[in-house]
């Protein structure tokens, strides 16, 4: 099947998992280009200006950073995520802004050079996933329901490191979040979901935490 639209990807980068994952909800075609961000292809040095990915090329345009590249997909392709609802709307833009500062939390927590530090990412991180507990639909199975929106597509790829890190240890950033829990388990079975990145996505992911030097380094 042949495309208009090229995801220019990293192997394990959540941003463009929220990209694969939205196409794929959608139905919607696309190439998928995988490059080494430690080793830039010239290509591409010239078509990001801030050296990151995802990209989206359509036609003869790259679009660059997630969060404009899922407002494009959902202005110009079927099957919308967004809730219709402009306060609703707003407010699921808004957690995925937040998912954002997740992802941040995340990296800070396995940049932690000692334990000390580990445990107060961790618990800041802890404060953000109460925050989700007291927002996320009662019944769901997604964030605001039955509907699988953007916000999902973006939490999706923060449980998919909590995978990770439930084999180096118990540390309690989820621990009492039966909500949130719940919403780890059907994201995690939805096959946009799975399917955003490769089979050899955990083995990847623990062999560049243990590259970090950090606190968690030590565990594996």
């Amino acid at each position: 099947m042949t495309s208009d639209l090229t995801l220019v990807s990293h192997s394990l980068c959540p941003y463009v998992q929220r990209a694969a994952i939205a196409l794929a909800e959608k139905g919607v075609a696309f190439e998928r280009v995988t490059i080494d961000l430690s080793d830039k292809p010239d290509w591409f040095r010239k078509v990001s200006p801030l050296g990151k990915v995802p990209l989206l090329k359509t036609g003869d345009t790259y679009l660059f950073e997630s969060a404009p590249i899922l407002e494009y997909l959902e202005d110009s392709q079927p099957m919308p995520l967004h809730p219709r609802d402009p306060v609703e709307r707003a407010r699921h833009r808004a957690h995925i802004e937040f998912g954002s500062q997740v992802l941040n939390g995340i990296g800070a927590l396995y940049n932690a050079a000692d334990r000390q530090g580990f445990e107060e990412k961790a618990a800041a991180l802890c404060e953000k996933f109460l925050h989700l507990e007291r927002e996320l639909d009662a019944d769901g199975p997604f964030f605001s329901g039955p509907d699988f929106s953007l916000v999902d597509a973006t939490f999706g790829p923060v449980f998919r490191y909590f995978d990770v890190f439930d084999r180096l240890g118990r540390f309690g950033i989820l621990d009492g979040l039966e909500k949130v829990g719940r919403w780890r388990e059907n994201l995690a079975t939805r096959t946009s979901v799975k399917e955003a990145v490769t089979v050899d996505y955990p083995a990847n992911l623990t062999g560049f935490l243990k590259r970090r030097n950090s606190w968690i380094s030590e565990l594996i």
